[in-house]
């Protein structure tokens, strides 16, 4: 179990730990505090946020016994498909921040030693090995959340966000735009009024590049799977759109993009986290960054995932044999 700032230093490394169900993520974090484990009491401040994933559920209220205030992604209630705006929004508060931690496991497990399954004999070293590469990485390697002028503007924008109402959801449920009835939308042959935008312009709306690194992988679902956008008969600039899923090919995600000539001014998704304003969630994010970036660029047929099999020989490929009996040429000896 490892201790991160936000800037990826890291705090401390404790274990190893057994590899079953009461070891979980909440119980190791139990046991440190309870056990005072590398002194942790002491160097935990009244004032400090733990930002920790669904998995320390458990204990969150020992860290609020202890005075420390804990942030954590929402749960969906029971028979919910989706999350509300507000604890989408504030989910969103939360990843924001916590992606470090995996970056710095993912510094670990750039070691080779690391990056595979050990012998049972390496159980007494392992947690001395993961200390001195911790201890290695915080000498060496730069901080992986290095401090930028904007960073007080962007959490400013962000909380402003979170605290605001998904209009084009409510617009959605209020007029039954979910509908399937085939009056109410047209097939978009073209989308010329959408408005071009920049990388920059991109990544505000996204609040960050994460979504906007899955934005080619989802577009090339979108063009070669099940998928349609349709135009609103009544309102010309919103726009319906059915995104193939990644991960199940059977599922596809629905989601409504209104814009004008400037702006995209509201985004909807039914995906679990598509309701949210605090950012899009990735299939609004590629059609953004389809509609408004890439089309418009002059390697816009390079979008996608590109099949690099098409530069490996397959020797399972034979030619179809030729019966030579069938040839005009062929001759009979009689």
């Amino acid at each position: 179990m490892v201790v991160v700032t936000t800037t990826g230093h890291f705090v401390t490394a404790v274990g190893p730990y057994l590899a079953d169900n009461k070891n979980n993520d909440a119980n190791i974090l139990t046991h440190m505090l309870k056990s005072n484990l590398e002194d942790i009491k002491h160097w935990v401040q009244e004032n400090d946020i733990f930002v920790v994933d669904r998995g320390f559920r458990d204990a969150i209220s020992l860290l609020e016994d202890m005075g420390i205030k804990s942030e954590m992604p929402c749960f969906m209630k029971r028979g919910d498909k989706q999350l509300s705006t507000e604890d989408a929004n504030a989910s969103r508060l939360v990843t924001k921040v916590r992606w470090v931690v995996e970056s710095a496991n993912a510094r670990i497990k750039r070691w080779k030693y690391f990056d595979k399954v050990l012998p049972t004999n390496q159980v007494p070293y392992i947690g001395d090995y993961i200390r001195i590469v911790c201890a290695i990485s915080n000498k060496f390697l730069p901080p992986l959340s290095p401090a930028h002028d904007d960073d007080v503007a962007v959490a400013a924008k962000m909380l402003h966000l979170s605290r605001q109402v998904n209009v084009l959801k409510e617009r959605v449920e209020a007029e039954s735009l979910h509908s399937r009835k085939s009056s109410m939308w047209r097939d978009a042959s073209t989308i010329d009024d959408f408005p071009k935008m920049t990388e920059e312009q991109l990544r505000e709306m996204t609040c960050g590049p994460y979504q906007l690194k899955l934005s080619r992988c989802y577009i090339q679902e979108h063009l070669d799977g099940n998928h349609d956008i349709l135009v609103h008969r009544e309102d010309p600039q919103l726009l319906k759109v059915k995104m193939q899923s990644r991960h199940v090919s059977s599922k596809a995600h629905v989601l409504w993009i209104s814009y004008n000539e400037v702006e995209v001014t509201a985004w909807y998704c039914l995906c679990k986290t598509g309701a949210r304003v605090v950012g899009v969630c990735a299939h609004v994010a590629s059609v953004l960054w389809y509609l408004g970036y890439a089309r418009h660029k002059q390697d816009s047929l390079n979008i996608g995932v590109r099949n690099w099999g098409v530069y490996v020989e397959d020797a399972a490929s034979l030619p179809e044999p030729i019966d030579a009996s069938d040839s005009e040429d062929s001759t009979i000896e009689e």
